[in-house]
Parts: structure tokens; sequence; C-alpha cells
């Protein structure tokens, strides 16, 4: 501390803050358009996209939509488009028939936006039952009504082919069952389909934040998945997870929600030498929105300074529903 004019400063942070090309070229992290990943969800039996009322601005696609929506990622630049398929309740039953079946709406989703956009964006699948089952629960229910892990398996090998027949790059298994992983590599492969990728959704916590997104896919959804998603408490559990995702195959690994469970993330990046997403959840996005609506939050600054603080703790990727409207402005220079 210098005494030359009493007690001023001789360190000055602040010189580095002066002004916004200051600011630019000292910040230690940037978000690129490619490093974002856009979950979209395409509802069957629907003429017109429909809104969500809980994630203002996200719709349930048609298909048509969907191709739209496919086409507007890649003029973005961002990564890749994780596809969510809503059937018609009719043909949701105890064991996620829609899922496996060739003309299931999300098999015949990923086949049109192959068909679309071809390789010039990622196409991921969400590879779980919970959208196609009757029940709701990620996985086939025993005589109890409690999950049978190894009879979801199955499903999930199942479910693992069909998609891959459809045309994804990317499967991503989000039901949290001991063993998925293995299990849908050993399926891919036997297949013939070793290329396909697996996002393993690794660290999947019991999080009170996917509220909306329980709207976007149509949820029967009754009780809670307590028994096989994280307890939130817990951050050594995820350890032995990422643990074993690793070993059974996973190319790349996520933590979800992002937000509540920064820390989380930051100890799997430091853990890892594979690629690691965070998964900006329905709660997550929809916080900022009705916020913003109410004119408590600069709903722009606070996007982006959620995703930068994913980012920074150490996500590659980021799944968020705001994926395009954000590449668009980082390519404005935004």
């Amino acid at each position: 501390m210098s005494t030359r004019y009493g007690s001023f400063p001789d360190a000055r942070p602040r010189r580095l803050r002066t002004t916004p090309a200051m600011r630019r070229m000292v910040a230690e992290t940037r978000l690129h358009p490619a490093e974002l990943i856009l979950p979209a969800f395409v509802r069957e039996g629907v003429s017109e996209p429909v809104p969500l009322q809980s994630m203002p601005g996200v719709l349930q696609h048609t298909r048509d939509s969907l191709r739209k929506a496919a086409a507007e990622a890649v003029a973005a630049g961002i990564g890749g488009i994780m596809l969510f398929g809503v059937p018609e309740d009719a043909k949701k039953d105890a064991v996620g028939t829609p899922g496996t079946d060739p003309d299931g709406i999300l098999q015949v989703a990923i086949r049109d936006v192959r068909a679309e956009v071809g390789d010039d964006l990622v196409i991921m699948s969400d590879l779980c039952l919970d959208e196609h089952t009757d029940h709701g629960h990620c996985g086939v229910l025993d005589a109890e009504g409690r999950i049978d892990n190894d009879a979801t398996l199955e499903r999930y090998a199942e479910m693992a082919r069909a998609q891959a027949d459809a045309g994804v790059h990317t499967v991503g298994p989000s039901g949290m069952m001991d063993g998925q992983v293995g299990v849908i590599r050993e399926a891919l492969d036997g297949a013939g389909y070793q290329d396909v990728s697996i996002l393993a959704y690794t660290a999947k916590y019991a999080s009170a934040f996917y509220g909306p997104f329980r709207e976007a896919v149509g949820s029967s959804l009754k009780g809670d998945r307590k028994t096989y998603q994280q307890d939130p408490p817990n951050a050594r559990e995820s350890l032995r997870e990422l643990e074993l995702d690793l070993a059974e195959g996973a190319d790349m690994v996520m933590v979800k929600p992002a937000l509540p469970y920064l820390d989380i993330l930051r100890r799997i990046a430091d853990a890892v030498d594979v690629p690691v997403a965070a998964y900006q959840i329905s709660g997550e996005y929809a916080m900022v929105e009705s916020a913003a609506a109410n004119g408590w939050i600069d709903r722009d600054r606070a996007i982006m300074e959620t995703l930068t603080s994913i980012r920074r703790a150490g996500a590659g990727m980021i799944l968020t529903y705001w994926a395009t409207e954000v590449a668009q402005r980082l390519n404005r220079g935004e």
C-alpha cells in the first residue's frame, strides 16, 4: 500500500474493467454457439405448434416446425439438438411402446431432422421411457409398482437400436438406471452402430426444478423419481456414477440440473478427460422468464450470466432452451 497520498492503493484491478473492449479482451470465460445444444419437443397429432404456458417462448413442435427449428439451429451455428417425443396419450402403455416403435413420434422426428440437416447438426435423442409410459416413470414397473431396473435395461437396449435405425448421432440415456450405459453400448455395437455416441446423464438429481418439463412432455407421472434419480444432499455419489458411466463406455457426461449443482459440475469437470455437458433445465428457464416478465430482472443479461456461470464451472456444452437465441446474439457480437 502506497503512502504517497495517504492510503491510496498501488494495485488497481479496476484498470482492467474500464471499457467494454477492455473487459472483452481480458474475459476468462467465453460462450460460443457450437457449445450450445437446443432441447426440442415434438408432439404427435397436432397441426400447429403448441406454446407451453410454464415455459414462455418454448413450443411443442409439429413435425414441420421442428424441421424449421433444426434449420434455424444450423444457421445459428449451435452444436446440437436434443429431441424429446410426445406421443398421443392413447398410444402410451406400461412399457412405453411408442419409444421403440419405428413409427413412434421420436423416431419419426429423428428421421425428419436428419433429412433436413444431415450431419450439419449433432442430432441427439432422449433415451428414456417417461414420455412414452402411461404411468410416467422412466422404466418398467414390477407387480408392486416399483421400478424394475433390469427389465428397464432391456427396453433401453431396444430404444437405442430404434433411435440408431432412425439416424440419430448421439443417444442420451436419462433414466438413471444402474448399468444403462453399458447395456446401451452393447446394443448399439451389436447392431452395427459403433459410431453412435452416448451422452450419459451421469449426475441427474431428483430436483424440484423439473416442473415445467412435465407440461412439455405431457407427463403422466404420479409420485416421484427419488428411488432412481440422485438425492440432492449427495456429492460423492456423483463421482461414483461418473466412474461407472466411463467404465461402461460413455463418450460424454452430463450434470442435470445446472445452476443448483455447479459444485457437482466443477468436480466432474476436474475429474475427467471426456466432454462435459450441463442441462439448464425447465425450471431454471422459467424462473428467468417469469422474473423478467414482471420487470424484476434484466432478461438478456440474466440469460448470459447464467450461461456464463455454467460454462465457468466447467461445462464444455450446455443444453439450454435459449440455445438458438443466444447463438444469434453471439453471432451479432452482443
